[in-house]
């Protein structure tokens, strides 16, 4: 299964307050089914609306829908970079409104001061999952996708697309028992083999030249 991300641009920043104290709040769009986006990936609406209900149950509802600031390396949540907690992510049409509160940790106070100072942000739903070619052109994101959180929060989310999608999406993960892991072992293999492959006709190369030169 592959590193999926998908970045929204129009997200919007509130403040509400409650009990004498202000909170800040990322709201908009965070995923959307039935539609190629942009980078040419389309997201069935019945997988959505599965993935979205248990990301719902064994994440939102407990308190565990973390999201990180800046683009992660893998699909795992570090709580070192955690900047907000998703509090709700609902079905509208064919997308999915999320809505995400601003923690007081390092990486949140960062974000809260990039949008006080009129910084340009948006988000990005970070998954995994296989993806199907059609014959459009385009790939359908399998059955198997999972969410990792529904937003990281990025900057300028436009400009880094096709570097990022390109690295990223040059890795694999497994479940390992509760575990993912990058699939880089039969990667690995392949590349040490290749270079012991390599070694061995060189010597074997060397080794056919002395016989020539000592036949002379």
């Amino acid at each position: 299964m592959k590193l999926i991300r998908e970045e929204i641009e129009s997200v919007k920043f509130i403040t509400e307050e409650r009990g004498g104290r202000k909170a800040l709040y990322i709201e908009g769009v965070f995923l959307q089914g039935n539609i190629k986006n942009r980078n040419g990936r389309m997201y069935p609406m019945e997988t959505l609306r599965r993935e979205v209900g248990r990301y719902n149950e064994s994440n939102v509802t407990t308190g565990r829908a973390l999201g990180e600031l800046g683009h992660p390396d893998g699909p795992t949540v570090n709580l070192d970079r955690v900047s907000h907690k998703i509090v709700s992510l609902k079905e509208n049409g064919s997308n999915f409104i999320g809505k995400a509160k601003i923690l007081d940790t390092p990486m949140g106070q960062i974000a809260k001061s990039l949008i006080g100072e009129g910084v340009k942000l948006g988000v990005s739903s970070r998954g995994i999952g296989s993806l199907k070619p059609t014959k459009e052109g385009f790939n359908v994101v399998g059955d198997d996708f999972m969410l990792a959180t529904a937003a990281d929060i990025v900057a300028d989310p436009s400009a880094p697309d096709a570097f990022v999608e390109g690295i990223m999406e040059g890795k694999e993960w497994v479940w390992e028992g509760n575990t993912l892991r990058e699939r880089i072992a039969s990667e690995t293999k392949n590349k040490i083999e290749s270079l012991v492959t390599q070694k061995r006709l060189e010597e074997h190369k060397l080794s056919l030249f002395n016989e020539f030169i000592n036949s002379l």
